[in-house]
């Protein structure tokens, strides 16, 4: 191999590592600021954006003191019951989820806290990559360091997605209820915090025996 080809390989690698370099520095140092939602209501999400491409979607954000307790209470049990004890990440439950997934070999049982889904429905994508995961952490570290536990709540039950273009808990006890999220039975309130997990499919099937019980 003559020095010029050399010269030139070389070249190429230091160019694709400085992209490589710049495209790493700039998807993860450059995080959002999540100081606005200190005192302000998300209007939209990167969950909503992708929604409004398949069609039409119903967002209604209400403050916490207007979804029922029930519904809150449910929500925490359901998705992360620790919520109030952690900061952000669950490390019990990522040892659980990681010896189940060990055991059946095969990804399985995630252990994702309402702050990670709240940073993942505000600011990224459903496709589950290493670098997708690693902004989830950066961000969920902010929303715990710059809001509170109440504010993380009300954003969260306000934006996450309970069917096929239905976000929030008040276009939730609507389409599903008829009516106001702080107006939700019990029984209304663990229906909608069971479907989370999936809700467009059990948005078209809402009385299958798994769902009931």
């Amino acid at each position: 191999m003559s020095a010029r080809t050399r010269h030139h390989l070389t070249l190429a690698a230091s160019i694709c590592l400085g992209l490589s370099w710049w495209y790493i520095t700039s998807n993860l140092v450059i995080l959002p600021v999540v100081t606005p939602l200190r005192t302000n209501m998300t209007k939209s999400s990167s969950y909503m954006e992708l929604a409004r491409q398949r069609g039409i979607i119903d967002h209604r954000p209400v403050p916490l003191s207007k979804i029922a307790l029930s519904l809150r209470q449910a929500v925490v049990i359901s998705e992360d019951s620790r919520f109030s004890e952690h900061h952000g990440f669950d490390w019990e439950a990522i040892k659980d989820a990681m010896s189940i997934n060990w055991r059946r070999k095969r990804f399985s049982r995630g252990a994702s806290t309402i702050t990670q889904q709240l940073a993942r429905t505000l600011y990224l994508v459903p496709r589950k990559t290493p670098l997708r995961k690693l902004r989830e952490f950066l961000i969920a570290l902010e929303l715990e360091l710059f809001l509170s536990k109440d504010r993380i709540l009300e954003l969260y039950v306000n934006s996450v997605e309970w069917g096929k273009g239905i976000f929030g808990a008040e276009a939730a006890a609507r389409h599903y209820f008829g009516k106001s999220a702080s107006q939700l039975s019990t029984h209304q309130a663990a229906f909608l915090a069971a479907i989370l997990p999936n809700p467009r499919y059990y948005d078209d099937h809402r009385n299958t025996p798994l769902l009931q019980r």
